[in-house]
């Protein structure tokens, strides 16, 4: 497990959305072998998006052979819904770059058969051959996707209810009306984000710091559903100084002394442009 520590949110976002690219270069994707990529929605990866559209718009990235899997959706909300995380993804990062709209997946919660739906999603990752990064964010009590405190920790793509916790965070997004906050959604299990060769925890803010601590300091808990990814082979944690406030110090010493090995991970590499 790492632990990325940056001054401020713009630069946490740049980090990130560097070691993106930099993946995907290296991957060297084609035609015959696409990379696999799964992405969060929320205000945490805003700036990640921004940042990957920079690059794409400036020749250092292209999508074409990139095959994306989005967390979750919301259940009964339109597609077009300004809310919805269809609308999220296209007006926030897919319209922007040159990914082939049969390649991004998200979940459909206005399926006829919601299982199936979900149960047909974990296929096309399967079939994709697995995520080779998943980047994910979490909300305050340390949920991942929408798999609320509580959640099994092998779950699958399902259908959750969400904690009040969730629906109260969310009300900003619907004019802080609750009533029309959706109760349900559709996303990935812990287990199927624990199943991609590498993850990404975007955590940023104060509000996230004590979500963090639960995350790395202390055990796996299923209240604290990020706290999985401790056992995962190969996660990263990317934040900034402000979600730290919870953590020991001789924890925050001990990565920001690893740095300079971080750092490595990000310096540029070979983009995508033609000679």
């Amino acid at each position: 497990m790492r632990l990325v520590i940056l001054d401020d949110y713009s630069l946490a976002s740049e980090w990130a959305a560097k070691y993106i690219c930099n993946r995907i270069i290296q991957f060297n994707p084609g035609p015959d072998k696409y990379f696999t990529l799964g992405l969060p929605t929320g205000s945490t990866p805003l700036d990640c998006y921004k940042k990957l559209i920079e690059y794409h718009k400036n020749g250092d990235l292209s999508f074409k052979y990139v095959k994306t899997f989005n967390m979750d959706e919301y259940v009964g909300l339109p597609r077009d819904h300004p809310e919805s995380y269809h609308s999220y993804m296209w007006n926030n990062f897919f319209k922007h770059i040159d990914i082939d709209p049969n390649n991004a997946h998200i979940l459909d919660g206005n399926a006829e058969d919601l299982q199936a739906e979900c149960d047909e999603f974990e296929r096309k990752i399967k079939e994709a051959g697995g995520i080779e990064l998943f980047v994910g964010g979490i909300g305050p009590d340390g949920h991942i996707a929408f798999n609320e405190p509580g959640s099994s920790l092998v779950s699958r793509t399902r259908l959750k209810t969400l904690a009040m916790d969730t629906i109260l965070a969310n009300a900003k997004y619907f004019d802080g009306d609750l009533s029309k906050v959706p109760t349900m959604a559709l996303t990935v299990g812990v287990g199927t984000v624990m199943d991609a060769k590498e993850v990404m925890i975007l955590i940023t803010g104060a509000h996230k710091a004590f979500a963090l601590y639960k995350a790395i300091e202390e055990g796996v808990n299923h209240m604290w559903t990020v706290s999985a990814f401790q056992q995962h082979p190969r996660t990263i944690f990317v934040c900034d100084e402000d979600a730290t406030l919870e953590l020991r110090v001789k924890t925050v010493k001990y990565f920001k002394g690893l740095m300079h090995v971080h750092n490595k991970l990000v310096e540029p590499l070979h983009s995508m442009k033609k000679n």
